[in-house]
C-alpha cells in the first residue's frame, strides 16, 4: 500500500497563487530596505553547532534543529556522556551542523569572518528561511522566513530612529490598518533588577516580565517567586505592571523609579532621543507605545528593544528587533556595535490573508491566454505570443485544440485577464478576438491594438 504523502508538523506548501502573495510581501520589504541604503547578503541555511549554541539562552539552545553528522564521524559518538546522561555533550558529539535558529547571529558570524571585506557602518539586509523546533501553533511554524535589516559598526542612534520609520513604511504600503510599535531599552530592565536589589537574576526577571501580555500580572508574580526572586523585589517592581498614560507620562515615572541606577538612566535618555526625533518626523499609521516590561527574551540584545503587533487580530508579535553590543565579540572581534529588526513574513501573511488586504491582482501573474483552435492557428499563436512577451506582457497558449469550454474553464482558473481567439475568420483576416475576462467585453483587433488594449 502506498504511503500517504505529508509534510513535518510546522511547514506548509505554498500554491502558486500564494507564492505570489509571499513574493508581494518580500517585495514590498525589499524595496523599503534599498530605500534606506540597506544591501542583500544571503548566509547558509546551517551553520556549525558552536557558532549558534549559547547565543540565545537556554530556551533558544533548546529549539535548535541540530543536524545529525553522517557516515564515519557518527563512529566518534561519546557513548559515555549518553551513559552518564550528560546529554548536552552526548549531542555536540553526534552533531556538529545545526540549522539557523534566526539570521542575525549567523550575520554577526558573517561580519568577523569578512570583516575586511566590507565598509563600515555596513548596513545588510537578508531574506531567507530560519527553523526552530518550537510547538506548532497558529502563527507558529518550525520553518519561516525572516526579513532582516541591520546595521553594525556605529553606536549612533540615528539607526534605530531609522528602523521605526521602515516598520512604520513596510506596515503602511501593506495597508495594515492598525498597528503599534513597542518600544523598551535593555539598560532599563538592567536598571529595574537593579534598583530592586536583583541584578544577578536579570535574566529570570526579564524573561517573566516579556510575558505580562500573554499570563497577566498574576501569572508574571508567580513565575517570578518560582524562579527565586525574593517578594519585597516583586513588590517594587508591581507599579510597572499596571503603569498607564502616554509614552511621555511613563517615562516620567521611570525616571523616578530608575534614579538611583545610571544604567537605567541611561537607557531612558536613549529612548527620549528615539521618541523625540521619531515624534518630529511624524509616523503614517504606526503607534509607538514605550513598554517597560518588553524583553523580547534573547540575551543578546542591550539597548534599544523592538515589538510590533497588529492590533484587533489573534496574533502574536509580526516584527521585532533592538540593539546588539557584544555579539560581534562572541566571535572575536570587539567595539562593533550593532543593532538590527527583522519582519516575520510568514506571520504578516497570516494577517493579510486574515483582513484580506492582498492586491486583487497578487495571485496573478497572466495577461492573456490565448485559445488553440488546431495546428494553422496554433502556429499563428506561438508568433503572437513571443510577440507579446517581448514587449513585457505575460501570455501563454493553450497546448492543444481541446474543445472550447474546456479552455475557457482554464483561463478562468489560472485568472487569466484577457482570453485571445483566433479562429478560422481571424486567421484570414490577421486579426484576433480579445475578449475581457472581468468585464465579458470582446473586441477585434490587431497585434498592435492588441498591446495597446492590454497596455
Amino acid at each position: 500500500m502506498a504511503v500517504k504523502p505529508a509534510i513535518p508538523k510546522g511547514t506548509r506548501d505554498f500554491l502558486p497563487e500564494e507564492v505570489a502573495k509571499r513574493t508581494h510581501i518580500f517585495n514590498t520589504i525589499k524595496t523599503a530596505f534599498e530605500k534606506y541604503g540597506f544591501q542583500p547578503i544571503e548566509t547558509p541555511s546551517f551553520e556549525l553547532s558552536s557558532t549558534l549554541m549559547g547565543k540565545y539562552g537556554d530556551e533558544g539552545d533548546r529549539l535548535i534543529f541540530r543536524i545529525l553528522n553522517s557516515g564515519d564521524k557518527l563512529l566518534k559518538a561519546d557513548v559515555m556522556a549518553l551513559e552518564n546522561k550528560e546529554l548536552p555533550k552526548f549531542s555536540n558529539s553526534i552533531s556538529e551542523k545545526a540549522l539557523r535558529y534566526d539570521l542575525t547571529v549567523p550575520f554577526a558570524r558573517f561580519v568577523v569572518q569578512h570583516q575586511n571585506e566590507l565598509a563600515f557602518p555596513f548596513k545588510r539586509y537578508q531574506i531567507q528561511p530560519v527553523w526552530r523546533a518550537d510547538r506548532p501553533q497558529h502563527g507558529r511554524y518550525q520553518e519561516f522566513y525572516q526579513c532582516d535589516a541591520d546595521a553594525v559598526g556605529s553606536e549612533s542612534l540615528i539607526y534605530e530612529i531609522d528602523f521605526v520609520l521602515l516598520f512604520d513604511e513596510v506596515l503602511s504600503a501593506l495597508k495594515i490598518p492598525d498597528f503599534t510599535i513597542k518600544m523598551n531599552n535593555r539598560k532599563i530592565l538592567t536598571g529595574i533588577a537593579e534598583v530592586t536589589g536583583e541584578s544577578t537574576r536579570i535574566i529570570d526577571l526579564t524573561i517573566a516580565l516579556d510575558k505580562l501580555d500573554k499570563i497577566g500580572e498574576e501569572g508574571v508574580i508567580n513565575e517570578l517567586l518560582i524562579k527565586g526572586i525574593s517578594e519585597s523585589a516583586i513588590e517594587k517592581m508591581k507599579p510597572l505592571f499596571a503603569l498607564t498614560g502616554n509614552n511621555e507620562e511613563k517615562m516620567e515615572v521611570m525616571k523616578t523609579f530608575l534614579i538611583s541606577s545610571e544604567v537605567g538612566q541611561k537607557g531612558i535618555e536613549e529612548l527620549e532621543f528615539i521618541l523625540d526625533n521619531v515624534n518630529d518626523i511624524g509616523l503614517n499609521k504606526a503607534k509607538l507605545e514605550i513598554d517597560f516590561t518588553l524583553a523580547r527574551g534573547l540575551n543578546y540584545y542591550t539597548g534599544a528593544i523592538f515589538e510590533v503587533k497588529a492590533n484587533g487580530v489573534n496574533m502574536g508579535s509580526i516584527c521585532g528587533g533592538g540593539r546588539y553590543d557584544n555579539l560581534t565579540e562572541t566571535f572575536g572581534l570587539k567595539n562593533m556595535s550593532g543593532v538590527g529588526i527583522s519582519f516575520g513574513a510568514d506571520r504578516i501573511y497570516d494577517v493579510l490573508n486574515e483582513l484580506q488586504l492582498f492586491p486583487d491582482d497578487s495571485g496573478n501573474n497572466i495577461q492573456v491566454l490565448f485559445v488553440n483552435f488546431g495546428a494553422k492557428e496554433q502556429r499563428r499563436c506561438l508568433k503572437w505570443v513571443q510577440h507579446l512577451r517581448k514587449n513585457g506582457i505575460s501570455c501563454e497558449l493553450y497546448p492543444s485544440s481541446s474543445k472550447l469550454q474546456k479552455q475557457m474553464k482554464y483561463a478562468n482558473d489560472i485568472k487569466a485577464k484577457f482570453v485571445a481567439l483566433i479562429g478560422e475568420e481571424e486567421y484570414k483576416n490577421n486579426s484576433i478576438q480579445l475578449k475581457n475576462m472581468e468585464t465579458g467585453e470582446q473586441s477585434s483587433v490587431d497585434l498592435n491594438g492588441l498591446l495597446a488594449m492590454i497596455k
